[in-house]
């Protein structure tokens, strides 16, 4: 007899790959009997824990139907907050074909461009907007949002200008989150901000302290100033001058940087990215040419392939954290690529006509919005303004009363202080919109609608260049030109919509229809971060219950989901620790102990967070030294401030003595943070706060399913035992006094992404989140032993296993042969993979991890597609073949290669289609192997689409 619980469909067995009859052989190859034999030879009995006490898994339109009933707490008003944050339209033609289409948000950050090269097209369109709007020579593929960019810009600032300077002055009308974020960023590392107004500029404030400035325009509260006088005066300080500005107002205004501004940060939001709750935006730095090896984030360049041709990649990867580690320019590694390729859409879909048209309907509205409160006899305090008017008021009891009135009306406002209400207009702004905000005023108005609307910006500050003249802002402006266009881009990439992306520490792992789903929901995708409570009941009650889900799965006491990006969540947990030793008096506990294993972003985020590293060696078995570890928290003394370990290890392996690390750590009177980027492989079975740990940043966008997105956005909260929890992220927008300030924007972070965990959790149930962590530990082990025999397997545990992902080793293939990891990475690409990480944690080595979401006949395609690698290898061995011409050199195989003369020693045949299987389906790359040495030293990072490289490299000017 069948019980309802029993015919009831199990989102889980959608998620996770393998079919019972797949696992039990899968277990067969692997040689164990059974899933919990396969996990007590893999994970160390004392770190294994009890079920979680997670509500049952509930199905996918049952689980819709919960989160549509927070949805509906939620209230959508018309939001004329500001502060960065503007209402848009999203091009439904890009909402469907990019947000909402998995050849786009599947895809990976693209560390092997040549099967990136569709998306790093719109990032390379998405700098050329930033850099012809800011009037600057180089802009990155974006940053986390405008706060974090304003934090990054005077980091920028610091490491550029000669001496040792602490101060850097902040103009007083900038956004309060910016402001709160800056002051965050700035005393861990001895920055002294100077808050004020410009005049303080002309005085001896400063002497020869001075590092940089920062200004906004238009500023937080509205007004139009021409700043080049005080950045004159800046540069006169040997400073270096930042701007915080809006795009669309650049698209009226002159730009940043011809005011003389250094470095222009900001937000891309308002081009076509809803409003999320906070988030996630792309926020945007753009600089000059000088500074091009301090810019933080990702750069994307143009250089050539084999053939000559024109092709894209990352530029300049040695600023970055993964290579120079506690000496990078920045500790980000996700940023927000997929919004950044939404907002360059925007300009694209848009033009120049369009941009300038939505630009003067803003400004136009808030011109005549102005002029009616001034002629009813309100105060205006700018006489120029773009798109943000701030009205002064006779006391406190007339702002409440204005506020309330307008809430009355449908309409949020911006409190700017006791006396003061200010209003941002935007693009979804509507006549009846204006008559509401001007009633709100007492103020009546019925003849918007056929208003003349004239403007308010000095003739001095308006825009006298070309408007984005590039081919790419000029070509797609009716629907089936963009629609076409995007076709095209995005199939010459690779994402996890036609293969699996076995990328170790990465978990590309299914990211299901149905958690995509709610967040465009207007509920979610149409709330402005700064909206009152009682608008956002839903959608704090979901975050409220998400985050106690995630404390519960990690065993910890709170967690903040503020982070929006991992790299940042490490940041929040370091300052956790950091302020919790100076509260009982340990000022001096600055030593951050870091396994010589470690990722990246583990030693800058210790930098960014005033630490001092110390490496710690690992044997010959990737295991941490403990002899050499014991050494190290001996020799720190009362200075150990804590340790940073990932488990499992970057090598793929539980260590056995985790337990007996953490217990010496803490003895030494230190922390210890355990890096969650590999938490898909405890889920259910360990709980790093029950085992030792005291903090850790989770990866949402890794193991609670949120997408890459080819490079953001990602989500990483932190989460800390009941020590630490008065040390969690504050408030960017100031409600309370936490002693360790915001390190995002919004007070949620990515606020408008997490409808995807938390459908991930709610449809997996306790069972479901168990069983994926013993799948893909499954999966790892199976894939290490077929690959055993031909690629050793490098590094293992006290029984032989690995935990979720294996690093297979080809130093010794490289020593005879000549094969690199990188020859095998772009043969992949010819079998139809996106190569496993490369040359991470060990040179010379390929990191695979398959995740619990891809079938075994998945798993096998590519574990025959290494195991033919390996063939032509042995060829090349036997001397059957010579290295530099074979097709492992050669690759990746173009469809134009083929069609081509063919002087080659191998057959075509054997160039493109290697195994049988690749006849059913088969991708091309559009470019063959990428030259990236030259795109270095040919620096070009703001171009027209690839057509126009055709038979000319030379980039054309950009305006200014």
């Amino acid at each position: 007899m069948s019980t309802f619980h029993d015919l009831t469909e199990r989102f889980a067995d959608r998620h996770i790959g393998p079919r019972p009859d797949d696992l039990e052989a899968m277990l067969d190859v692997i040689g164990v009997a059974s899933v919990d034999a396969l996990i007590d030879e893999t994970m160390p009995a004392g770190i294994r824990d009890d079920q979680l006490d997670l509500p049952p898994a509930l199905s996918e339109g049952d689980a819709i139907e919960r989160l549509r009933a927070y949805a509906d707490r939620n209230q959508v008003l018309t939001s004329l907050i500001g502060m960065g944050y503007s209402d848009t339209v999203v091009p439904p033609v890009v909402l469907r074909n990019v947000l909402e289409n998995p050849a786009w948000y599947t895809a990976y950050t693209p560390y092997q461009p040549e099967i990136s090269q569709g998306r790093l097209e719109t990032l390379v369109n998405f700098q050329t907007m930033v850099c012809d709007l800011t009037g600057l020579d180089l802009a990155n593929s974006s940053l986390l949002d405008e706060a974090t960019a304003a934090a990054e810009a005077m980091a920028l600032a610091r490491r550029t200008v000669k001496g040792d300077r602490s101060k850097f002055f902040v103009h007083h009308d900038v956004h309060p989150q910016t402001l709160a974020v800056l002051r965050t960023r700035a005393e861990p590392v001895g920055v002294r901000l100077v808050v004020g107004d410009d005049e303080v500029l002309r005085d001896d404030t400063f002497g020869d302290d001075l590092f940089g400035a920062l200004f906004s325009y238009p500023t937080s509260t509205g007004a139009l100033t021409d700043w080049s006088t005080a950045i004159d005066r800046v540069h006169d300080l040997g400073g270096l001058a930042v701007v915080a500005t809006d795009l669309l107002a650049c698209v009226l205004l002159r730009s940043p940087g011809a005011l003389g501004a250094d470095v222009a940060i900001g937000s891309a939001q308002r081009f076509g990215v809803p409003l999320g709750f906070g988030g996630p935006h792309a926020g945007f730095m753009a600089v000059r040419s000088s500074a091009a090896r301090s810019l933080p984030g990702r750069l994307v360049g143009v250089s050539t392939d084999t053939g000559g041709r024109p092709a894209l990649r990352l530029a300049l990867q040695t600023r970055e954290q993964h290579i120079r580690r506690e000496k990078a320019t920045s500790n980000i590694c996700t940023a927000q690529v997929l919004l950044a390729n939404m907002a360059g859409l925007y300009a694209s879909w848009h033009g120049p006509a369009g941009l300038r048209r939505i630009a003067g309907r803003v400004h136009g509205l808030a011109r005549l919005a102005a002029t009616a409160l001034s002629d009813a006899g309100c105060t205006v305090r700018h006489d120029t303004y773009f798109d943000t008017v701030t009205v002064d008021l006779a006391d406190a009891g007339a702002a409440d009363a204005v506020m309330a009135a307008a809430l009355d009306h449908g309409v949020n406002l911006r409190r700017v202080d006791e006396a003061a209400v200010g209003f941002t207009l935007d693009e979804t702004t509507t006549p009846d919109i204006v008559e509401r905000l001007l009633t709100a005023f007492g103020v009546e108005r019925t003849d918007v609608a056929s208003a003349q609307l004239d403007a308010a910006i000095p003739a001095d500050l308006e825009r006298d260049t070309p408007l984005l003249p590039h081919a790419a802002f000029n070509s797609y402006h009716s629907e089936h030109e963009m629609l076409r266009y995007l076709r095209r881009l995005a199939d010459r990439d690779l994402a996890l919509d036609r293969t699996m992306i076995p990328l170790g520490s990465c978990t590309m792992k299914l990211n299901a229809t149905s958690e995509m789903e709610p967040i465009t929901w207007p509920e979610f995708s149409s709330i402005h971060p700064a909206a009152p409570d009682e608008q956002t009941a839903g959608y704090r009650a979901m975050i409220a219950e998400l985050e106690g889900w995630l404390s519960e799965i990690t065993g910890y006491a709170a967690v903040s989901v503020q982070p929006n990006a991992g790299s940042q969540g490490e940041f929040a947990g370091l300052l956790a620790i950091r302020a919790y030793h100076r509260s009982r008096g340990d000022d001096q506990r600055t030593v951050c102990l870091i396994p010589s294993s470690a990722h990246g972003t583990n030693a800058a985020s210790a930098v960014m967070a005033g630490l001092d590293v110390a490496v710690v060696a690992c044997d010959t078995e990737g295991n941490i030294d403990l002899d050499d570890l014991d050494a190290k928290i001996a020799a720190s003394g009362d200075r150990l401030a804590g340790i940073m370990i990932t488990y499992p290890s970057t090598h793929g392996v539980f260590e056995t003595e985790v337990q007996s690390i953490c217990a010496k750590v803490h003895d030494g009177g230190g922390q210890v943070y355990v890096d969650g980027a590999n938490l898909n492989a405890m889920v259910g079975l360990a709980r790093p706060g029950r085992f030792g740990a005291d903090v850790s940043h989770l990866n949402l966008h890794k193991t609670f399913c949120i997408p890459h997105g080819g490079g953001g956005p990602g989500v990483g909260p932190v989460g800390v035992r009941e020590h630490l929890v008065p040390f969690l992220p504050g408030d960017p927008f100031g409600s309370d006094e936490s002693p360790v300030g915001p390190v995002s924007a919004a007070p949620y972070g990515s606020a408008g992404i997490l409808p995807i965990p938390w459908m991930y959790i709610s449809m997996m149930g306790p069972d479901g989140l168990r069983r994926a962590t013993e799948y893909a530990i499954v999966a790892a082990n199976y894939v290490a032993s077929r690959l055993d025999a031909h690629f050793p397997v490098l590094y293992t545990g006290a029984a032989g296993r690995v935990a979720h992902e294996c690093i297979i080793d080809l130093r010794e293939i490289t020593r005879t042969t000549g094969v690199t990891v990188d020859d095998v990475a772009k043969r992949l690409i010819d079998y139809g993979f996106h190569a496993p990480t490369m040359s991470f944690p060990v040179a010379g080595t390929l990191m695979i991890e398959p995740t619990e979401s891809e079938e075994r006949v998945e798993l096998d395609r590519f574990c025959d597609a290494m195991i033919a690698i390996r063939g032509e290898i042995d060829r090349i061995a036997d001397g059957v073949e010579q290295l530099d011409q074979s097709a492992l050199r050669m690759a990746p195989h173009t469809a134009t290669d083929l069609i081509g003369e063919w002087d080659r020693s191998y057959s075509r045949e054997a160039a493109a289609y290697p195994l049988p299987s690749l006849r059913q389906a088969k991708y091309f790359p559009p470019v063959s192997r990428i030259d990236g040495a030259y795109g270095d030293r040919h620096l070009v990072c703001s171009c027209e689409p690839l057509e126009a490289y055709a038979t000319d490299l030379v980039l054309t000017p950009t305006a200014r």
